[in-house]
């Protein structure tokens, strides 16, 4: 049995059931969402300042402009009269969607991942603004991660493709779905899909910085099965966060998920966003160099590798040009804790900031190395060539080896298959 004899059906439209997950800053670029869409699954593209990548991308100066604009408040801690423009976000984000969706050659989708823990200063209005351009460009789905938040469907219930577009949730926690679900049954929109994000996944985890470990993806994924069969909802059920072969895959495909989602495989290919040195390091990491610390201002957990140079940042808060992660109240963590040690600091010592980091910088200069439980396998799925470096395999490459591998089989790119060590 493989992952190619199970299709996922989502309204009319028929899929290979795998999904690619949506990797912010641009680590899941276009061109690793439309690898997914050619070979008939779906990639998403991550919303993650949005901006930023646009300026990457396209030449746009929107961080430029924005930090410009309040260059007077350098240096201040109160960072309440930061904005961003919603209309420099809704032309962003329109200009990054159209660029996907019009590179489509395939059967598949591109779906947009939303963090909504990204609150911008003003949660609803940027969501709102996001969400819009989002489906305004023509983007086949919206997938609503990281800080579910349960007024998002009010704020595009008026939006024409409201019931068009797909919509899917992120969850990590029975709590969290009936909660969103009460809301969505009064709107007479329920999610498309939903997508279970277990324990082992990368980044923000949906769990409490001391009690992740206590859970499993296969008994929540069951549990929102068992949920949804209990009140007659025929939603697709798609299990992500450790899924690391075809193997692992078909095993939740025959437990009765409609498809998984995967990502860590896909942050060393060629597609991928993460600079290739990067890369390089994910496939060197050993599982004692894999973490769970809760350095990020959103509250959330996180997994990354422990030698993330955003760790060991002493810079002033970028809040001026980025700003992502300012609650409404203009509030972030790392504010507080740049500030207090620039307070405790001794002239003939290093500043020293403990408890949070800067993660708007980290993300957007790739110092924040986010990443799954199983990197430390990665270097099972590859070769090591004579210069000592890894090879780096094609986003088709890892697709293909999910899709039609048995068991515990990993197809090396250039080679016959090996048994997993």
């Amino acid at each position: 049995m493989m992952v190619d004899n199970f299709r996922l059906q989502l309204g009319d439209r028929e899929y290979v059931p795998i999904v690619i997950g949506g990797m912010g800053v641009n680590i899941s670029t276009t061109e690793l969402a439309l690898a997914a869409e050619r070979l008939g699954g779906i990639g998403h593209i991550s919303d993650a300042e949005v901006c930023y990548v646009c300026d990457q991308l396209f030449s746009t100066s929107y961080v430029t402009r924005k930090r410009k604009k309040y260059s007077y408040n350098a240096g201040n801690p109160d960072k309440s009269g930061l904005y961003f423009d919603l209309e420099e976000v809704a032309e962003a984000q329109k200009q990054y969607v159209e660029h996907t969706i019009s590179g489509k050659t395939g059967n598949g989708a591109i779906f947009l991942n939303c963090m909504e823990k990204l609150t911008m200063r003003s949660s609803s209005d940027t969501l709102k603004a996001r969400l819009s351009a989002a489906m305004d460009a023509g983007i086949d789905g919206l997938t609503l991660a990281a800080g579910l938040n349960l007024r998002t469907l009010d704020l595009i219930k008026d939006h024409p493709r409201f019931h068009d577009v797909k919509i899917g949730i992120i969850i990590s926690s029975m709590r969290a779905l009936s909660i969103f679900m009460k809301r969505a049954l009064k709107l007479q929109r329920l999610p498309d899909y939903i997508v279970v994000e277990g324990p082992l996944a990368g980044g923000h985890l949906g769990f409490g910085p001391d009690d992740w470990q206590t859970y499993d993806l296969k008994t929540i994924t069951a549990e929102v099965m068992g949920f949804l069969k209990g009140e007659n909802l025929n939603i697709p059920v798609i299990p992500a966060g450790g899924i690391f072969t075809g193997g692992d895959a078909v095993d939740f495909l025959q437990a009765g998920a409609s498809a998984v989602q995967v990502a860590t495989r896909f942050t060393i290919t060629k597609e991928s966003g993460l600079p290739d040195e990067v890369k390089q390091r994910y496939i060197d990491a050993e599982r004692s160099d894999i973490v769970v610390n809760t350095v990020s201002p959103t509250g959330y957990p996180m997994r990354m590798l422990k030698q993330s140079p955003v760790l060991n940042y002493r810079m002033a808060p970028n809040c001026e040009g980025l700003g992502y992660l300012l609650d409404n109240n203009a509030k972030c963590g790392y504010i507080d804790a740049y500030y207090r040690a620039l307070e405790a600091a001794k002239e003939d010592r290093p500043l020293r900031i403990t408890g949070q980091t800067c993660l708007c910088t980290g993300m957007a200069k790739y110092d924040c190395w986010t990443c799954g439980d199983t990197t430390w396998r990665l270097k099972d799925t590859t070769n090591r060539k004579n210069d000592g470096s890894w090879q780096l395999p094609d986003a088709e490459d890892v697709f293909r080896d999910y899709q039609f591998s048995q068991g515990d089989l990993i197809r090396k790119p250039g080679i016959e298959e090996k048994v997993r060590s």
